[in-house]
């Protein structure tokens, strides 16, 4: 045997050791890895890092928020910023506040980088940079993934993520907080012609006396109709859909105010104008034109751009460029069709779309339903459909409220982000939802105060709602939980649902169609009516058990959920406060007193004092207060008070009231099934 071979092999040996020391130095691993260091992912970040969990968050840019460092391309955001609400309540002012992220430093908000209602974008990186120095987050910059892949062991599924350096990062739970930003195209004969929005010119002298048509009827596309309309000759905007106007269908992603400047020439026949088509179905179509003769006496050909449709255009796969005919043209056919000028430039604005191309096959959530499938699907509690242990926040996961709430919008998706990490805690680390355990007797209170100044469910309304466990004197109140998510509430949340039931508080809109929101009856002051508010108002449904996934599936067309055993409106508020000691707060209490079958009325000392006497029971608030010797004096001067306000019977010291006959036919009119008067166990 050659002497020579044993240390050839033990030279080999040493190698493969070393190699295997290095590829393991080369893999990361984390509880939590969060993709992106934009608004979504650094706000989970706060979650994570307050919670001390192992985590980082990966961007590929040298900076947070990279995303608005280009876009929007015109440079101004449309979030508004109103930094003055006439208030001191945090929490109230976070519903006017659509820029800032959530932590426990009150005055680590946006105002510090931007005082404008409508701030620069240039600021929101800047922001970010705050925000992730201040609060100490683990971001890595410059880590560019472009392979995610799960694989399965005897531990459990978790996801490795390869970054440009093929250095891999693993970890049990993956946050995709990329965003939308690969532009959404369409194809169709010609869209190479096209110019995009992502590269167009910002310089309005670029655009000057051109034509210009749009294909889009977005913000987007608004803000660079906007930013061209005094220079442009004319601007023709192209979609399939009309004009959705943000103030009336209440979805922040539909048209806002701030860009529509065009809607005023169109309608004043000032040369723009908006059409309607199926982009699939155009053709663009180039043609050379003379252009009229220059100082030196020589004429320059121009290339113009034709709009035309597939059915006139011969030869489709050819017809890009200059050999078109007057045939080719819709106005060879028509005489009067809208477009039948040519166009100088074409500029797509179609919005965004996911990256899908960084998962493979194992770890890629599906395309969404709605939204064209250009989000991912997930599911109510976000985590991606049949990837455990991938959830996706922030923008990307708007295909849950798509067109319906504000959950693609950082005003939005911070409580989402909320939720998921809430959910996150419960999973893997047995943290139940947290919640507030209340006396029943102050139940009324409490949702009082949570409907006047939460700014989740005033957000992210039909989305995340407060839940009330109902425990018989007692109660737990369980805040901005995701109601499509309600069949796994326990599960998710960790608390279990008694037999008293269940109160969900969620804050709605109307859903007559056809509402003219500036019409002279447009809302309601009635509290009798309150089922019919077409604005922004609370609505508590009650629920003798959890709804099932088949109700959830079932429920009627428009409803935020189920049909419940009793439901109450709380009638539209013109300041958004609800509270009305006759409006509002009297039906709300005699609601809740129905669902806890008692009276949640509260009590003078000498009241609760001559109840104990006279009756086997005294109310409840007597028995929580006065008997455990708590309460409030009687004094005539209060009863006056009282008295002025109507807000007690002339007989107020009868110890009950009788039946109000207004509530159960209010309640009917609402759509619950109520009896008749409470039962009262005194």
């Amino acid at each position: 045997m050659d002497s020579s071979l044993p240390c050839f092999l033990l030279f080999i040996l040493i190698g493969c050791l070393k190699c295997s020391s290095e590829n393991e130095n080369n893999t990361r691993h984390h509880d939590y890895c969060v993709l992106g260091a934009g608004p979504a992912g650094l706000q989970m970040g706060y979650f994570l890092s307050k919670a001390k969990r192992d985590y980082v968050i990966l961007e590929r840019n040298s900076g947070p928020g990279s995303f608005f460092n280009k876009y929007p391309r015109h440079r101004k955001l449309i979030s508004i910023n109103k930094i003055h609400t006439g208030r001191q309540n945090p929490e109230f002012n976070l519903r006017h506040d659509w820029n800032s992220l959530l932590s426990d430093k009150p005055d680590l908000l946006f105002k510090r980088v931007s005082n404008e209602f409508y701030p620069p974008a240039d600021a929101y990186p800047l922001y970010l940079s705050m925000f992730v120095e201040e609060l100490g987050l683990k971001v890595q910059y410059g880590v560019d993934i472009g392979r995610i892949r799960a694989v399965q062991s005897d531990t459990g599924r978790s996801y490795i993520l390869t970054d440009q350096h093929t250095s891999d990062y693993t970890c049990s739970v993956l946050l995709v907080a990329t965003g939308l930003w690969v532009p959404q195209k369409i194809e169709f004969v010609g869209s190479d012609l096209v110019e995009g929005y992502e590269s167009i010119s910002t310089n309005p002298e670029d655009y000057k006396n051109q034509a210009i048509l749009i294909l889009g009827k977005g913000n987007s596309a608004f803000e660079t109709a906007q930013s061209i309309l005094e220079k442009a000759s004319h601007v023709h905007m192209l979609s399939p859909s009309p004009v959705r106007l943000a103030w009336q269908t209440h979805y922040v992603g539909d048209l806002r105010a701030v860009n529509n400047d065009l809607l005023d020439t169109y309608q004043l026949k000032s040369l723009d104008g908006l059409v309607e088509a199926r982009l699939e179905k155009i053709v663009i179509v180039q043609r050379k034109e003379q252009a009229k003769k220059r100082s030196d006496g020589k004429k320059k050909e121009k290339k113009k751009l034709y709009l035309s449709l597939k059915k006139y255009i011969q030869n489709q796969g050819e017809k890009n460029s200059s050999e078109v005919t007057g045939e080719d043209l819709p106005s060879f056919y028509s005489d009067n069709f809208s477009m039948r000028k040519p166009y100088d430039r074409v500029i797509r604005c179609l919005g965004f779309k996911f990256n899908f191309s960084v998962f493979d096959s194992s770890a890629c959530p599906p395309h969404s339903d709605n939204a064209k499938g250009r989000l991912p699907g997930v599911t109510a509690w976000y985590e991606g459909t049949g990837t455990p242990g991938l959830f996706v926040l922030g923008t990307a996961a708007h295909s849950r409220d798509y067109r319906t709430s504000a959950g693609g919008f950082i005003h939005g998706f911070r409580y989402t982000a909320r939720a998921v990490h809430r959910v996150l805690e419960q999973r893997y680390h047995n943290n139940r939802w947290p919640s507030t355990k209340l006396l029943t007797t102050q139940l009324l209170s409490w949702v009082l105060k949570r409907i006047g100044e939460a700014s989740g469910p005033y957000q992210m309304f039909e989305v995340l709602a407060d839940v009330i466990l109902l425990r018989g004197s007692q109660c737990e109140y369980v805040e901005e939980f995701p109601i499509q998510a309600l069949p796994q509430f326990s599960s998710l949340s960790g608390h279990e649902i008694s037999n008293h039931g269940l109160i969900v508080v969620v804050l709605q809109y109307g859903k007559k169609k056809n509402v003219d929101y500036l019409g002279r009856n447009r809302a309601h002051s009635d509290w009798s009516k309150a089922n019919e508010s077409n604005f922004l108002h609370p609505v508590l449904y009650y629920y003798d058990k959890l709804p099932t996934e088949e109700e959830m599936k079932l429920r009627p067309k428009g409803w935020a959920l189920p049909r419940p055993k009793a439901i109450h409106h709380i009638v539209e508020d013109f300041l958004t406060e609800w509270d009305g000691p006759v409006s509002h707060i009297q039906p709300l209490r005699r609601f809740l007193e129905h669902c806890v079958k008692t009276d949640l009325r509260t009590f003078y000392a000498e009241s609760c004092f001559r109840f104990s006497l006279t009756y086997r029971k005294p109310p409840l608030f007597c028995q929580q207060g006065y008997l455990k010797q708590q309460g409030v004096v009687d004094s005539s001067q209060l009863w006056q008070h009282f008295d002025d306000a109507g807000l007690v019977p002339s007989e107020h010291d009868s110890g009950t009231s009788g039946e109000d006959s207004a509530f159960p036919n209010y309640l009917a009119q609402a759509g619950a099934s109520v009896s008749s008067g409470l039962k009262l166990d005194f």
